[in-house]
């Protein structure tokens, strides 16, 4: 029986040396499930990845709704996640020598709240022990229900919302980033949320997601051209940092997670490359982050193979350029 596509045998099959091993990392962008999720992640987990091959010194942990508390009032729930990770990271603050440490935590609230999100913050606060960073409270929405997007209903025009704005606007008054992660054609409404609250530094999760699934499957080349425009659009806005990497789900289109073998390093940055460069050319590595967002993109590779295509693609860059983007950007922007 051939491996199931994500799983430890499936990866195994694509096994490479580590590029350029001594680059140091830190990776924006993962999550841990627990109990019952059907890609359970535990801390362990987090280390045996981080632990495969690649100098990667910190972790942030991006919300996902782990632990959210089972009592009281409902805008405090997203709480007991910060709580459940913040344990975590005590623990991995007593990891051996090499085991990454997770250095920051990126939370959930309702900024529909407004100004009344304080509250929330400021449990995120107490509960973070100095790991709280922000707030991701995103809009992935279907424009076709056959389209396996994440599940959820925002609210309509969640990012023109006047309450919505003081709440991302509250963050910036707090030097906390703001979060999103989204479809691509909803890039345009960011842009404007963007415009409309400079104050707040906003972090763009996986390029906007380019969705090549449902109504947009076999429209790779149309779907590009509509995506580039919108993120030099969205470089424009100096308080947008750009995260770099989560683009081997399965809502991408790549197909990755259901081929007998995984890609190489090469396939994937060959694949890939022309939305990293795009996406450099417009913010410049100083606004921009590599990611692993595991496990999600474990359905499609393995944590080596990925961290060696992003070292592939912007090989030719300057050493500077490349300290930026793998450690230095997320190290400012997240006040590790």
């Amino acid at each position: 029986m051939a491996p199931i596509p994500g799983t430890p045998e499936w990866h195994r099959q694509v096994v490479e040396d580590i590029v350029d091993p001594d680059r140091r990392i830190v990776d924006p962008h993962h999550h841990l499930f627990g109990r019952g999720h059907p890609s359970r992640y535990r801390l362990a987990d987090l280390w045996e990845d981080t632990g495969s091959g690649h100098r990667v010194e910190k972790t942030v942990f991006i919300e996902c709704h782990l632990a959210y508390r089972n009592d009281g009032p409902d805008h405090l729930r997203p709480v007991g996640e910060t709580e459940a990770v913040a344990e975590a990271a005590e623990r991995s603050e007593q990891g051996a020598e090499g085991q990454a440490r997770i250095a920051g935590i990126v939370a959930h609230a309702d900024l529909t709240l407004g100004e009344d999100v304080a509250e929330v913050l400021d449990a995120h606060e107490a509960a973070g022990g100095g790991r709280f960073k922000g707030i991701r409270h995103a809009e992935p929405s279907a424009l076709d229900p056959r389209a396996p997007i994440i599940p959820g209903r925002p609210a309509a025009n969640l990012y023109g919302g006047e309450a919505f704005r003081k709440g991302v606007a509250e963050l910036g008054k707090r030097g906390l980033t703001y979060e999103t992660y989204h479809m691509h054609y909803q890039n345009k409404d960011f842009a404007q949320l963007a415009g409309a609250v400079p104050d707040t530094i906003m972090i763009l999760d996986h390029f906007g997601t380019p969705v090549g699934v449902g109504p947009f499957a076999g429209r790779r080349d149309a779907v590009f051209d509509y995506w580039k425009s919108d993120i030099a659009d969205i470089a424009r806005r100096p308080n947008v940092f750009a995260k770099l990497g989560g683009m081997a789900m399965p809502v991408n289109g790549f197909g990755w997670d259901q081929r007998q073998m995984p890609p190489t390093s090469d396939e994937f940055a060959a694949a890939q490359r022309a939305y990293y460069l795009h996406t450099i050319e417009c913010f410049g590595p100083d606004r921009c982050m590599f990611e692993s967002n595991f496990p999600v993109d474990k359905y499609s590779l393995s944590y080596p193979v990925l961290w060696n295509g992003l070292k592939k693609i912007v090989q030719d860059f300057t050493e500077g350029e490349k300290d930026a983007m793998f450690s230095g950007t997320a190290t400012e922007i997240y006040r590790l």
